[in-house]
Protein backbone atom coordinates (compact mmCIF):
# COMPACT_ATOMS: atom_id res chain seq x y z
CA UNK A 1 0.00 0.00 0.00
CA UNK A 2 1.65 3.07 -0.87
CA UNK A 3 1.24 6.26 1.26
CA UNK A 4 -1.18 8.23 -0.20
CA UNK A 5 -3.59 5.14 0.29
CA UNK A 6 -2.20 4.45 4.04
CA UNK A 7 -3.21 8.13 4.77
CA UNK A 8 -5.67 7.81 3.16
CA UNK A 9 -7.14 4.19 5.21
CA UNK A 10 -5.96 6.14 8.33
CA UNK A 11 -8.78 8.86 8.05
CA UNK A 12 -11.52 6.50 7.14
CA UNK A 13 -10.33 5.01 10.42
CA UNK A 14 -10.41 7.64 12.50
CA UNK A 15 -13.50 9.28 10.97
CA UNK A 16 -15.41 5.72 12.12
CA UNK A 17 -13.75 5.75 15.36
CA UNK A 18 -15.16 9.72 16.26
CA UNK A 19 -18.38 8.85 14.72
CA UNK A 20 -18.76 5.37 17.49
CA UNK A 21 -17.31 7.86 20.39
CA UNK A 22 -19.58 10.30 19.08
CA UNK A 23 -22.41 7.91 19.01
CA UNK A 24 -21.55 6.49 22.51
CA UNK A 25 -22.07 9.82 24.25
CA UNK A 26 -24.98 10.47 22.27
CA UNK A 27 -26.50 7.50 23.57
CA UNK A 28 -24.97 7.86 27.76
CA UNK A 29 -26.30 11.60 27.53
CA UNK A 30 -29.74 10.11 26.61
CA UNK A 31 -28.94 7.58 29.60
CA UNK A 32 -28.16 10.73 31.70
CA UNK A 33 -31.14 12.84 30.86
CA UNK A 34 -33.83 9.86 31.82
CA UNK A 35 -31.85 9.63 35.12
CA UNK A 36 -32.19 13.30 35.71
CA UNK A 37 -36.22 13.45 34.98
CA UNK A 38 -36.48 10.27 37.30
CA UNK A 39 -34.27 12.31 39.93
CA UNK A 40 -36.61 15.57 39.24
CA UNK A 41 -40.00 13.88 39.60
CA UNK A 42 -38.69 12.69 42.62
CA UNK A 43 -37.80 16.62 43.98
CA UNK A 44 -34.17 15.39 44.18
CA UNK A 45 -32.93 18.52 42.17
CA UNK A 46 -29.39 18.05 43.62
CA UNK A 47 -29.10 14.81 41.86
CA UNK A 48 -31.21 16.04 38.68
CA UNK A 49 -29.02 18.84 38.13
CA UNK A 50 -25.30 16.29 38.20
CA UNK A 51 -27.34 14.11 35.70
CA UNK A 52 -29.01 17.32 33.10
CA UNK A 53 -24.76 18.80 33.84
CA UNK A 54 -22.99 14.76 32.61
CA UNK A 55 -25.86 14.78 29.76
CA UNK A 56 -25.10 18.59 28.38
CA UNK A 57 -21.64 17.47 28.52
CA UNK A 58 -21.77 14.00 26.57
CA UNK A 59 -23.92 15.96 24.08
CA UNK A 60 -23.56 19.87 23.77
CA UNK A 61 -26.37 19.53 20.65
CA UNK A 62 -28.79 17.70 23.06
CA UNK A 63 -31.73 21.02 23.77
CA UNK A 64 -33.67 19.46 26.26
CA UNK A 65 -30.87 18.83 28.50
CA UNK A 66 -29.72 22.25 29.03
CA UNK A 67 -33.82 23.47 29.47
CA UNK A 68 -33.97 20.73 31.89
CA UNK A 69 -31.15 22.15 33.69
CA UNK A 70 -31.77 25.17 33.96
CA UNK A 71 -35.37 24.45 34.78
CA UNK A 72 -33.72 22.21 38.19
CA UNK A 73 -31.49 24.85 38.81
CA UNK A 74 -34.30 27.35 39.00
CA UNK A 75 -35.97 25.02 41.79
CA UNK A 76 -33.35 25.30 44.02
CA UNK A 77 -33.61 29.33 43.71
CA UNK A 78 -35.22 30.28 47.05
CA UNK A 79 -37.96 32.97 46.83
CA UNK A 80 -36.89 36.18 48.30
CA UNK A 81 -33.40 35.21 49.68
CA UNK A 82 -30.52 37.23 48.70
CA UNK A 83 -27.27 35.57 49.60
CA UNK A 84 -24.58 35.19 47.26
CA UNK A 85 -25.05 31.59 46.89
CA UNK A 86 -29.12 31.88 46.04
CA UNK A 87 -28.43 34.78 43.61
CA UNK A 88 -25.60 32.61 41.78
CA UNK A 89 -27.75 29.83 41.41
CA UNK A 90 -30.68 32.17 39.81
CA UNK A 91 -27.86 33.71 37.48
CA UNK A 92 -26.69 30.24 36.30
CA UNK A 93 -30.29 29.19 35.50
CA UNK A 94 -30.97 32.32 33.56
CA UNK A 95 -27.70 32.00 31.87
CA UNK A 96 -28.71 28.42 30.59
CA UNK A 97 -31.93 29.70 29.83
CA UNK A 98 -30.58 32.00 27.55
CA UNK A 99 -28.39 29.86 25.55
CA UNK A 100 -31.58 27.81 25.15
CA UNK A 101 -33.21 31.11 23.59
CA UNK A 102 -29.72 31.77 21.03
CA UNK A 103 -30.87 28.70 19.51
CA UNK A 104 -34.81 29.33 19.51
CA UNK A 105 -35.07 32.92 20.57
CA UNK A 106 -39.35 32.22 20.42
CA UNK A 107 -39.14 29.42 23.14
CA UNK A 108 -41.75 30.68 25.33
CA UNK A 109 -40.71 28.32 27.93
CA UNK A 110 -37.53 29.75 28.74
CA UNK A 111 -38.52 33.39 28.33
CA UNK A 112 -41.42 32.26 31.21
CA UNK A 113 -38.78 30.87 33.48
CA UNK A 114 -36.46 33.68 33.18
CA UNK A 115 -39.12 35.91 34.36
CA UNK A 116 -39.73 33.65 37.09
CA UNK A 117 -36.29 33.83 38.42
CA UNK A 118 -36.45 37.46 38.25
CA UNK A 119 -39.68 37.79 40.04
CA UNK A 120 -37.77 35.09 42.73
CA UNK A 121 -35.03 37.46 43.47
CA UNK A 122 -37.34 40.72 43.76
CA UNK A 123 -35.96 42.44 40.12
CA UNK A 124 -39.46 43.06 39.24
CA UNK A 125 -38.55 45.21 36.55
CA UNK A 126 -36.68 42.66 34.99
CA UNK A 127 -39.55 39.93 35.47
CA UNK A 128 -42.25 42.06 34.02
CA UNK A 129 -39.63 42.71 30.86
CA UNK A 130 -38.92 39.35 30.18
CA UNK A 131 -42.94 38.32 30.67
CA UNK A 132 -43.67 41.00 28.07
CA UNK A 133 -41.33 39.17 25.62
CA UNK A 134 -43.63 36.30 26.13
CA UNK A 135 -46.28 38.33 24.63
CA UNK A 136 -44.57 39.72 22.07
CA UNK A 137 -43.85 35.78 21.19
CA UNK A 138 -47.68 34.64 21.84
CA UNK A 139 -49.96 37.81 22.34
CA UNK A 140 -52.83 35.89 24.12
CA UNK A 141 -50.64 34.03 26.42
CA UNK A 142 -53.04 34.95 29.38
CA UNK A 143 -50.44 33.88 32.30
CA UNK A 144 -47.71 36.41 31.05
CA UNK A 145 -50.25 38.87 30.64
CA UNK A 146 -51.52 38.21 34.72
CA UNK A 147 -47.74 38.69 35.89
CA UNK A 148 -46.98 41.92 34.07
CA UNK A 149 -50.32 43.12 35.97
CA UNK A 150 -49.59 41.18 39.12
CA UNK A 151 -45.99 42.43 39.67
CA UNK A 152 -47.74 46.21 38.27
CA UNK A 153 -50.06 45.41 41.63
CA UNK A 154 -47.36 44.52 43.76
CA UNK A 155 -44.90 47.80 42.99
CA UNK A 156 -47.62 49.55 43.41
CA UNK A 157 -48.63 48.10 46.91
CA UNK A 158 -45.16 49.10 48.02
CA UNK A 159 -45.29 52.42 46.72
CA UNK A 160 -48.42 52.37 48.65
CA UNK A 161 -47.57 51.42 52.10
CA UNK A 162 -43.88 53.46 52.17
CA UNK A 163 -46.14 56.95 51.09
CA UNK A 164 -48.49 56.19 54.31
CA UNK A 165 -45.76 54.72 56.64
CA UNK A 166 -43.88 58.15 56.22
CA UNK A 167 -47.44 59.73 57.65
CA UNK A 168 -48.09 57.14 60.29
CA UNK A 169 -50.94 55.40 58.52
CA UNK A 170 -52.04 52.05 57.05
CA UNK A 171 -53.58 51.13 53.66
CA UNK A 172 -57.48 51.06 54.54
CA UNK A 173 -57.97 49.46 50.73
CA UNK A 174 -60.71 51.93 50.02
CA UNK A 175 -58.48 54.81 48.82
CA UNK A 176 -56.74 55.88 51.94
CA UNK A 177 -59.14 59.39 51.39
CA UNK A 178 -58.16 60.43 54.91
CA UNK A 179 -54.65 60.76 54.20
CA UNK A 180 -53.27 63.99 53.85
CA UNK A 181 -53.23 65.38 50.04
CA UNK A 182 -49.48 65.72 49.87
CA UNK A 183 -48.96 61.90 50.30
CA UNK A 184 -51.65 60.83 47.92
CA UNK A 185 -50.29 62.91 45.20
CA UNK A 186 -46.78 61.66 45.98
CA UNK A 187 -49.07 57.96 45.80
CA UNK A 188 -50.48 59.76 42.47
CA UNK A 189 -47.52 60.41 41.13
CA UNK A 190 -45.72 57.16 41.50
CA UNK A 191 -48.95 54.58 40.73
CA UNK A 192 -50.88 56.00 38.28
CA UNK A 193 -48.46 54.50 35.46
CA UNK A 194 -48.46 51.25 37.21
CA UNK A 195 -52.33 51.23 37.61
CA UNK A 196 -52.77 51.54 33.79
CA UNK A 197 -50.44 49.44 32.73
CA UNK A 198 -51.45 46.52 35.43
CA UNK A 199 -55.40 46.98 34.25
CA UNK A 200 -54.94 46.75 31.00
CA UNK A 201 -52.58 43.29 31.45
CA UNK A 202 -55.25 41.88 34.17
CA UNK A 203 -58.13 42.55 31.29
CA UNK A 204 -55.99 41.03 28.48
CA UNK A 205 -55.34 38.13 31.16
CA UNK A 206 -59.50 37.32 31.69
CA UNK A 207 -60.17 38.03 28.46
CA UNK A 208 -57.94 35.24 26.98
CA UNK A 209 -58.71 32.49 30.29
CA UNK A 210 -62.50 33.10 30.84
CA UNK A 211 -62.28 31.46 34.08
CA UNK A 212 -59.06 33.00 35.01
CA UNK A 213 -59.69 33.90 38.91
CA UNK A 214 -56.39 34.71 39.97
CA UNK A 215 -56.45 37.32 37.09
CA UNK A 216 -59.45 38.63 38.63
CA UNK A 217 -58.63 38.60 42.45
CA UNK A 218 -55.68 41.32 41.35
CA UNK A 219 -58.26 43.11 39.15
CA UNK A 220 -60.09 43.60 42.70
CA UNK A 221 -56.56 44.67 44.39
CA UNK A 222 -55.63 47.09 41.50
CA UNK A 223 -58.64 48.91 41.67
CA UNK A 224 -58.31 49.49 45.16
CA UNK A 225 -55.06 51.20 43.95
CA UNK A 226 -56.52 53.06 41.40
CA UNK A 227 -59.21 54.60 44.13
CA UNK A 228 -56.06 55.96 45.51
CA UNK A 229 -54.65 57.81 41.94
CA UNK A 230 -58.08 59.16 41.18
CA UNK A 231 -58.19 60.99 45.32
CA UNK A 232 -60.18 64.23 44.92
CA UNK A 233 -62.57 62.66 42.50
CA UNK A 234 -65.38 61.24 45.08
CA UNK A 235 -67.31 59.91 42.09
CA UNK A 236 -64.41 58.68 40.08
CA UNK A 237 -63.25 56.83 43.50
CA UNK A 238 -66.52 55.21 44.74
CA UNK A 239 -66.83 53.50 40.56
CA UNK A 240 -63.07 52.12 41.50
CA UNK A 241 -64.08 50.59 44.68
CA UNK A 242 -67.48 48.94 43.06
CA UNK A 243 -65.63 47.63 40.46
CA UNK A 244 -63.04 46.39 43.31
CA UNK A 245 -66.17 44.48 44.76
CA UNK A 246 -67.12 43.34 41.46
CA UNK A 247 -64.30 41.51 40.58
CA UNK A 248 -63.45 40.28 43.88
CA UNK A 249 -67.02 38.61 43.78
CA UNK A 250 -66.37 37.45 40.20
CA UNK A 251 -63.14 36.29 41.55
CA UNK A 252 -64.71 34.02 44.69
CA UNK A 253 -67.25 32.62 42.48
CA UNK A 254 -64.94 31.57 39.64
CA UNK A 255 -62.70 29.51 41.97
CA UNK A 256 -65.43 28.33 43.97
CA UNK A 257 -66.71 26.67 40.66
CA UNK A 258 -62.69 25.97 38.70
CA UNK A 259 -62.83 23.99 42.30
CA UNK A 260 -65.75 22.10 41.72
CA UNK A 261 -64.97 21.39 37.94
CA UNK A 262 -61.74 20.00 39.19
CA UNK A 263 -63.22 17.81 41.65
CA UNK A 264 -65.40 16.21 39.76
CA UNK A 265 -62.87 14.78 37.06
CA UNK A 266 -63.13 14.02 33.71
CA UNK A 267 -66.01 12.18 33.67
CA UNK A 268 -68.07 15.10 35.30
CA UNK A 269 -69.13 13.22 37.86
CA UNK A 270 -69.46 14.71 41.44
CA UNK A 271 -70.50 13.47 44.81
CA UNK A 272 -73.23 15.70 47.20
CA UNK A 273 -73.05 15.86 51.05
CA UNK A 274 -74.36 12.29 51.37
CA UNK A 275 -71.82 10.92 48.94
CA UNK A 276 -74.23 10.31 46.53
CA UNK A 277 -73.34 10.20 42.77
CA UNK A 278 -75.18 13.29 40.75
Amino acid sequence: MNGSARITALAIALAGMVLSISGCNRLQARDQLNKGVEAYKSSHYEEAIDHFQKATELDPSLPTAKSYLATALAQNVVPGLDTPDNLKTAQQAIGIFQQVLVKDPKDVNSLKQIGGIYYSIKKLDDAKEWQKKVLAVDPKDPEAAYWVGMIDWTEAHENTLKALKSAGLSDDGEGNVKAPKKILATIKAENAPLVDEGLRYLNQAVANRANYDDAMAYLNLIYRRKADVDYGDAAAVKDDLAKADDWRTKAMGTRKANEEKKEAGPGGITMDSNGTMK
